[in-house]
């Protein structure tokens, strides 16, 4: 499974049945139960305490694994060796460089032979547990995908819309500007500022309640926090870019307007 050993040891050939009790625990339990001191050697018991239930040895402590999904804090956890501790089921993992197809009928065989009335059910592969764990978010996460490409879209439009009737409703002073000798780059310097100017206003509150409501969207996320820094850069740039685009196509066709027909615009 590759869990990664941080102090003392795994279960070896000699915690067998009869030997002493040994467990190992992970390291969210460590930290929880001995913050301030090395818990290799402290005595557990796995269940609640009985006269007939034995103690357990710490002897390893391990790195924490999300058992309950990859969305929730890991929890404390022991390990307690099979022979030591013996269950009613059992989760069977190997790793092979083989495909599924060709090792299952392999397993079946071994597991018969052990035991004819063994059941063997549920086998996948990591990759497909994984996918299984994940294809509710995975789901949410295109959902909200694609509203907000929608959104993004009609934010756009909604732009190009508002500078092209303002552009249009300016065409008079633009002409005059023009006859009075300024140059077209400095009428699309004009139009595209003021609607950058009034993108930069709506990305600023946008961030403002992004912070305000992104503690709703935490339980969604993964690897990345509700206010990441570079996903927040990320979406703010995106937006400015769409933003700049929609104000750039009416302000060059203000900047090519006649003078003369501008002047005469009502």
């Amino acid at each position: 499974m590759q869990i990664p050993l941080l102090s003392g040891r795994l279960f070896t050939e000699r915690d067998a049945e009869g030997s002493s009790p040994v467990a190992i625990i992970n390291e969210t339990m460590a930290r929880g139960f001995w913050p301030n001191e090395d818990p290799i050697g402290k005595r557990v018991m796995m269940g609640a305490p009985m006269p007939e239930r034995p103690w357990l040895t710490i002897v390893g402590v391990v790195g924490d694994v999300r058992n309950s999904g990859l969305e929730t804090p890991p929890l404390p956890q022991m390990y307690a060796h099979d022979l030591q501790n013996p269950t009613r089921s059992m989760t069977l993992v190997i790793r092979t460089a083989l495909a599924a197809q060709t090792i299952t009928p392999v397993i079946q065989h071994q597991v018969i032979a052990l035991d004819k009335d063994l059941p063997m059910y549920d086998v996948k592969t990591m990759e497909q547990r994984l996918s299984n764990s994940v294809a509710q978010p995975r789901f949410r996460t295109l959902l909200l995908g694609l509203f907000a490409g929608l959104a993004l879209v009609l934010s756009a439009v909604g732009i190009y819309g508002v500078m092209s009737y303002s552009t249009e409703q300016r065409t008079h002073e633009i002409g005059i500007r023009l006859a009075l000798g300024a140059e077209a780059g400095d009428v699309l310097k004009l139009v595209v500022g003021q609607g950058m100017v009034l993108t930069l206003i709506g990305v600023l509150i946008g961030l403002a309640l992004s912070f305000a409501l992104t503690r709703f969207l935490s339980s969604l996320l993964f690897g990345v926090s509700a206010t990441d820094p570079g996903t927040l850069v990320a979406v703010s740039g995106l937006l400015a870019t769409v933003a700049l685009g929609a104000c750039y196509i009416p302000a060059r066709r203000a900047a090519k307007v006649d003078p003369m027909v501008a002047l005469r615009y009502e």
